[in-house]
């Protein structure tokens, strides 16, 4: 009944021709709560029907049975969704474009796609972010904002399915559910826009086919395109065309963004900023930063032959000094989104003082933003006026020199997480200083915020063949798996840099790539390839042994599943190739042997393996300590000490915790969640097993997760829950298939075809 009721509501809501929040202005309710009548999630109070009622011109008695029948009936269970709020700042003081705001508002009641055109710097972004704060409370399913970069200076833009994966992540959306293929991610994002509310800005378009596939089908979403290209391509969609500000909204906006009135000619002014609004803003911040200047002293800074919008930039590179032109055009070269002062003064090749200086001159001409403390970014126009300030720059050197910036500092790092594997980087300018990377913490802390900028600039060195730049930031950023995932990633990075470390010619550098290679390669299911890379990689680290047995190891691990006794063999030879007095390496790859012995079943021998090794790295290798105990988690599970098994597996998801290392912390999580099954704790193990899944499913690591399911369900099933070994298995199934793990596939089927113990099948 509820639902007869909520869509005769709609009628009337249609009937009235107002948006939600000003038909909840006029009849006094909330946004939300009307949002959930016109649904049918709840029965709104007679009063409220009455109102609405009024606000179409209808009587509201023949709804007063359908009302009283709705509302007995009980309460509806809704699942809980993500809503996310992604939308930019909201520009202070919006300034005109009331004509151009009033179509926006009216057009989101009418038709499901606007596309805002005009020329770079007219206000296209500004316009979107604005109404679509003002839309929030009509669309309560959520408010996405996706920067395409498709005219951002030195950047790629943003390919049509990487813009959907961040966008049906933003849904709420686990890795795992979403497909590979353009196609398939398009028509998930259809399905998943059709039954919410909406708003999306998609910003910065490069044209019709770069959003064609992010637009959505039925429903009642609202999607908002801003382009520097007229989109004339596309059907049904709504175009919004920008020009420069009429006058007297010009001058409102230098008034406010000056800070107030000037004497002088304002008109002169804006004759010269063109009335962009881009050009106003940056022309007036020279006047509110210089009290003492009238508009006619702005003036004689302009009057050097007739300007055109793009010499506004030009006027506020001559107030500077070459010192601070310099950092403006260098500036202009970062392939990341923002860079800190450090970054900075590397690229600049200058001291750290000096560079903040600088960066600071730059924040007050309004050159450059500072959108969080120590963080420094330029808009895309301004990146434009940089490089164009001098054209015939070289910018490999000032990359080379970035980039060893971020090299030095992910070699700190990788000491500070203890990671074992010699990676033969080459740093040829090592930067005077660096951020404060003392600790674990204050590590990964860098390494988060820089993570995209670090991705830029390889994709940059790739680009312009600094080889050693791009073979070191692609072997160092696989640093970081551990705590981020994204083996898929981690294996394009690789396989584009394969080039460049060819090029070198250096036959360790070569060894070192090849066997990450063939990690991320097994690690994504495709174990033949992942095999072939780590058996080159054996013979090229010849003369190294550390990474010669890091190589045999990991091999060894590519046989686990097909045939342990040669992985067992591949790792007492990675043993064997080690110096007895080697102390970091020599525990970790016994440990794995020991990992090998579990999956033969000599657990006990497994056991006084993992225990001796434990006793030796406890309190100096966390990483080794945590591979111990996961060993003797499996072993006393095997060998009946269940209370053990559960100790042994609290103590390495307490490691990982410590370390940030999320991924190893969901290996654990399941060990843990086995261990209750056993012991009869099934509540706490389905929620240890639950948070397991949603960390896995969050990183995009599918190999991890069917392995983490698998053992889950043979539990469920060995303590008697079919059911949910039932959902787990066919849960492995699905996510195996759907990402190619073919060896994982038939264990997956084979569970679910199992009979339940002590059951006649």
């Amino acid at each position: 009944m509820r639902d007869e009721l909520a869509g005769q509501l709609s009628q009337l809501r249609d009937l009235t021709g107002r948006s939600l929040r000003e038909l909840a202005r006029d009849i006094n309710a909330s946004s939300s709560s009307l949002s959930r009548y016109f649904s049918g999630q709840a029965a709104p109070p007679w009063p409220t029907v009455v109102a609405l009622c009024k606000a179409a011109g209808r009587d509201p008695r023949p709804l007063r049975e359908v009302w009283e029948r709705a509302k007995s009936d009980g309460p509806r269970a809704e699942p809980a969704r993500q809503v996310r709020n992604d939308l930019p700042h909201d520009v202070v003081a919006f300034t005109g474009r009331r004509t151009e705001l009033e179509t926006l508002l009216e057009a989101a009641r009418s038709t499901a796609v606007v596309a805002i055109d005009g020329m770079g710097g007219v206000g296209k972004s500004a316009l979107a972010v604005h109404a679509a704060h003002l839309l929030t409370t009509d669309y309560p399913d959520g408010q996405l904002y996706q920067d395409l970069h498709g005219f951002t200076p030195g950047r790629e833009p943003v390919e049509p399915a990487e813009a959907l994966r961040v966008l049906l992540t933003a849904l709420g959306l686990s890795p795992a559910r979403i497909p590979d293929g353009l196609v398939e991610r398009a028509a998930l994002w259809r399905s998943e826009l059709a039954t919410r509310r909406a708003i999306v800005v998609l910003d910065n378009a490069a044209d019709a086919e770069h959003v064609r596939d992010l637009l959505p089908g039925a429903g009642q979403s609202f999607v908002v395109i801003t382009s520097r290209r007229r989109l004339v391509e596309l059907d049904g969609v709504r175009p919004v065309s920008l020009d420069v500000l009429p006058s007297e909204d010009a001058v409102q906006l230098l008034i406010e963004s000056a800070g107030g009135t000037r004497a002088g000619d304002i008109d002169e002014v804006l004759r010269r900023c063109g009335n962009l609004p881009l050009a106003i803003r940056v022309a007036a911040a020279r006047l509110r930063h210089r009290p003492a200047w009238t508009l006619d002293t702005l003036v004689e800074r302009l009057r050097e032959g007739e300007l055109a919008v793009g010499d506004v930039f030009e006027m506020s590179l001559r107030q500077l000094d070459p010192a601070q032109r310099r950092m403006f055009q260098l500036l202009g070269q970062v392939p990341g989104d923002d860079i800190d002062a450090y970054g900075a003064a590397a690229l600049a090749g200058i001291p750290l003082g000096n560079a903040r200086s600088l960066l600071e001159d730059l924040v007050d001409a309004h050159l450059v933003q500072e959108p969080a403390v120590g963080r420094y970014r330029m808009h895309d126009l301004l990146r434009q006026a940089a490089r164009a300030d001098d054209p015939a720059a070289d910018p490999v050197p000032a990359i080379a020199r970035l980039g060893d910036y971020y090299l030095t500092c992910l070699i700190a790092v990788k000491q500070l997480i203890r990671i074992v594997v010699p990676l033969p980087v080459t740093v040829s300018h090592p930067p005077t200083e660096l951020p404060d990377l003392s600790s674990h913490d204050s590590g990964t802390s860098w390494m988060d915020s820089e993570w995209d900028n670090l991705l830029a600039t390889f994709g940059l060195a790739v680009q312009l063949r600094i080889d050693t730049l791009a073979v070191g930031l692609g072997q160092l950023v696989t640093i970081d798996q551990g705590r981020r995932g994204g083996s898929g990633l981690l294996r394009d990075v690789l396989e584009a840099s394969m080039p460049a470390v060819e090029r070198l010619g250096d036959r360790r550098m070569l060894g070192s790539h090849r066997y990450l290679l063939g990690i991320q390669l097994r690690r994504r299911g495709r174990l033949a390839e992942g095999a072939r890379e780590l058996e080159a990689a054996c013979a090229l680290m010849d003369g190294d042994p550390v990474g010669e047995a890091m190589a045999l190891f990991q091999l060894g691990e590519t046989y686990e599943h097909s045939d342990t006794a040669r992985a067992l063999d591949l790792m007492e030879q990675a043993v064997a190739v080690l110096p007895p007095e080697e102390a970091v390496v020599r525990p970790r790859v016994r440990t794995t042997l020991a990992h090998a012995l579990i999956r033969l079943g000599k657990h006990a021998a497994a056991r006084d393996l993992a225990a001796e090794i434990l006793e030796s790295v406890r309190d100096r290798d966390p990483q080794t300590a945590r591979m111990c105990l996961d060993v003797l988690s499996s072993a006393a599970l095997r060998l009946g000490d269940l209370h053990g098994a559960l100790d042994y597996a609290e103590q390495s998801v307490a490691i990982s915790q410590a370390t940030q290392h999320a991924i190893f912390e969901a290996n654990s999580l399941t060990d843990v969640a086995v261990a209750m099954l056993h012991l009869g704790r099934r509540e706490e193990a389905a929620a240890q097993q639950a948070e397991a899944v949603r960390i896995l499913e969050l990183a995009g690591e599918p190999d991890r997760l069917v392995r983490g399911l698998l053992p889950y369900a043979d539990a469920c099933l060995a303590t008697g829950d079919p059911e949910t070994a039932t959902r787990s298995f066919q849960a492995a199934l699905d996510v195996a298939t759907a990402h190619g793990l073919d060896y994982l596939v038939p264990v997956a089927r084979a569970g679910l075809s199992r009979p339940v113990p002590g059951h006649q099948s």
